[in-house]
């Protein structure tokens, strides 16, 4: 989810969901150690709880990073095992990494001896033409060893050599009973599936197999089934139901107090492009923010006039 879930998105998915734990984007710990920390750390108590996802293979630099995430308040450092693309390769980190388990293993135990927060690692299945079995199980031992206890196992392969990122979405097909059989081996872990899953329905079914369920693409491409996250998985019966225009009405102040600190729109508005995905006017609500989002004078009223393409005409009303 890299150049997705940045703190925008996840003040936006805060306010459709209070307690799911959200996660940055992935930052590569040598950015952290040579960059602006402040901007690449800094997030708003408003979107608590958050964990901090690395990039690296440098135990000694992954651990002044997760050192770092503690301090500004992350409660949970994740390294990233599982991301396929070819820059990230170059830089040693990311899916290749899951055919070093044992230096996976080294950089994990750096990290939490850095920090009191737990760590964890998100992986895939396997990479290229590793068999879905041995290989798999002896990355998450060696990791085990080193401390970790929670692994975020996304279920497909990563092909790393003669697939594009793109292609790999699809390509191979996903495996979940594999993730099932992890969790049965290692009943002791904590193990999350992700990979593929599109709603709520198909999350409870996996938490008959496994720990936890994660959401990538799905709660980017259609944010509003998260609405019904904390009544369904948290236990908030209470809750009552929300509207997309309340999902607006309580993120309008987030947009207006970032705007003023110099944030623009688009920055801030393009996660919401997905907000009525499949509804009345969805098409309209995404074009109305799309084509004037950057225009440099860009305000919070944009929202509304987009708001206002969503309303069905009175006959469509009355016909009901």
């Amino acid at each position: 989810m890299m150049d997705w879930t940045d703190r925008h998105c996840r003040a936006f998915h805060r306010v459709l969901t209070k307690h799911a734990l959200l996660y940055t984007e992935m930052i590569t710990a040598a950015a952290i150690r040579f960059g602006k920390r402040d901007k690449l750390l800094a997030f708003s108590d408003f979107e608590r709880p958050v964990a901090l996802q690395l990039g690296g293979s440098d135990p000694s630099e992954l651990a002044l990073a997760a050192r770092l995430g503690e301090e500004f308040g992350y409660v949970e450092i994740n390294l990233n095992c599982g991301c396929p693309s070819e820059r990230v390769q170059e830089g040693r980190f990311g899916a290749c990494l899951m055919a070093e388990p044992n230096h996976v293993g080294d950089c994990v135990a750096a990290m939490r001896d850095a920090v009191k927060i737990p760590v964890t690692v998100k992986c895939r299945i396997g990479v290229d033409d590793q068999p879905e079995s041995e290989p798999l199980d002896y990355f998450v031992d060696a990791v085990a060893r080193a401390g970790c206890r929670t692994f975020v196992v996304h279920a497909r392969k990563a092909w790393l050599k003669g697939l594009s990122p793109r292609a790999n979405r699809d390509v191979p097909p996903l495996n979940y009973e594999r993730v099932y059989r992890l969790k049965r081996d290692h009943p002791s872990l904590e193990i999350v599936i992700n990979g593929g899953i599109r709603s709520l329905a198909e999350a409870e079914d996996h938490l008959r197999h496994v720990d936890g369920v994660m959401l990538g693409r799905a709660a980017y491409e259609q944010p509003y089934l998260l609405i019904d996250v904390d009544r369904r998985f948290f236990g908030n019966k209470d809750v009552p139901p929300r509207s997309r225009e309340d999902v607006i009405a309580e993120y309008l102040p987030y947009i207006q107090r970032e705007i003023a600190a110099g944030a623009r729109l688009a920055e801030i508005s393009r996660h919401m492009l997905g907000l009525y995905h499949g509804q009345y006017g969805g098409s309209r609500f995404r074009r109305a923010l799309s084509e004037n989002m950057h225009r440099p004078d860009a305000a919070a009223s944009l929202l509304e006039r987009a708001l206002s393409t969503t309303v069905p005409p009175r006959q469509l009303i009355a016909a009901e």
